[in-house]
């Protein structure tokens, strides 16, 4: 019993290191995809050092439920490459330790991060991407004059095109100000001037206003191939931040920021014709298929480390990079399928798992029977 928890102790310390390392480098790979967004908000509004951290912070849990696999996918292989290759397995085999002995704390090690990865789908995700929306709009709104690029045409409007001379940065008065307004169906062409005007924000519907002061609408009939002009004292104009508005929905919340008796309580009360229905059915499966990928992958791990010879540990590592993007591709199939009622979400969702596990638990007992195998996916090119 002694000898059985000093090898467990000594294979989960081995662990650790290499999924400390590999979490925080595939974190790094995940937050790059984000600093363009970032970098967007930055440019158009000025946002502060404190904000971007915060929006950073916010952005970790959603591509967490991805990380945390791969880093505990990618810290077995490294254990039992380097096990293997240091000879450190067959001295084990060699005193006894079965290798379905050694994989015990693998399965500890990978349970641990299904759980935390749990966490990361079920809580850590809903709110994390909450908040990155709040906050993006709450930037967008407390800085939007300073979004506003002087004597440059801006778009960042749905249907509007805007134009402003000047900005006053102490006041937020806005002037020499030219605006084309195209949201209209009919036949209309709207064009406003006016000397002065201020931008007012509305966080919770999304939409801002923009009042002119003293100013002039031209509006062309181009069917008609008339031209009325209106002056105004005081002229307030509603405003679409492109693409804020229209993204509201009937569903409060997106199916990623929703929780898990949000999505239960709209599969209960909606049914199988309604279009969200196979989405949020397909996320609360999703919330816990890909925790368990852990395990799958973990399992996996362990053959494919131990069959790598020395000379061959990039192949190994390639493969096991080979064997995750096999895992995402069919993840991202079953997402697919799946939303279309194909096949039922059960099947989309759990089937990766299914088809990785059943590899590595048939790639284990291979291995652990000394029974060769075939994974050194560039065997050929180097006979």
């Amino acid at each position: 019993m002694r000898i059985n928890t000093i090898i467990n102790r000594f294979i989960l310390k081995e662990m650790f290191s290499p999924f400390i390392i590999n979490l925080f480098f595939f974190m790094f790979v995940f937050l790059m995809a984000r600093i363009l967004d970032i970098t967007n908000l930055i440019v158009n509004y000025k946002i502060s050092v404190i904000y971007i951290l915060l929006l950073l912070a916010y952005s970790i849990p959603d591509f967490m439920v991805f990380v945390i696999p791969m880093a505990v996918m990618m810290s077995v292989l490294l254990t039992f490459l380097k096990l293997s290759n240091d000879n450190e397995i067959l001295a084990l085999k060699a005193s006894g330790v079965s290798l379905y002995r050694m994989i015990v704390p693998v399965l500890f090690f990978c349970l641990a991060g299904c759980l935390l990865t749990v966490f990361m789908t079920v809580w850590g995700m809903p709110w994390g991407r909450t908040a990155f929306k709040e906050m993006t709009v709450r930037v967008a709104t407390s800085n939007l004059n300073a979004g506003i690029q002087e004597r440059k045409f801006n778009d960042r409007f749905k249907g509007v095109m805007l134009y402003v001379g000047n900005v006053d940065k102490t006041d937020g008065v806005l002037r020499d100000v030219f605006i084309e307004d195209s949201r209209a169906k009919s036949s209309l062409a709207t064009s406003i001037v006016a000397p002065e005007g201020k931008l007012f924000g509305n966080p919770d519907e999304l939409i801002f206003q923009l009042r002119l002061f003293n100013g002039i609408i031209n509006q062309v009939d181009l069917k008609n191939r008339s031209v009325h002009t209106i002056s105004f004292d005081t002229y307030d104009l509603k405003l679409d931040l492109e693409g804020a508005a229209s993204r509201r929905k009937k569903v409060s919340r997106g199916r990623k920021e929703m929780s898990l008796g949000e999505l239960r309580r709209y599969i209960h009360q909606s049914n199988p014709e309604d279009d969200h229905y196979y989405k949020m059915l397909l996320e609360l499966h999703r919330k816990f298929s890909i925790p368990f990928a852990c395990l799958a992958l973990g399992i996996l791990a362990v053959p494919l480390g131990i069959q790598s010879q020395k000379r061959q540990a990039s192949s190994g590592l390639v493969t096991g990079l080979i064997f995750f993007l096999l895992y995402y591709i069919l993840l991202s199939a079953g997402l697919i399928f799946g939303e279309t009622g194909i096949y039922p979400p059960l099947i989309g969702m759990w089937a990766p798992n299914v088809i990785l596990g059943g590899i590595g638990i048939y790639l284990l007992v291979r291995v652990a029977g000394d029974r060769p195998i075939q994974i050194t996916l560039f065997q050929h090119y180097k006979s």
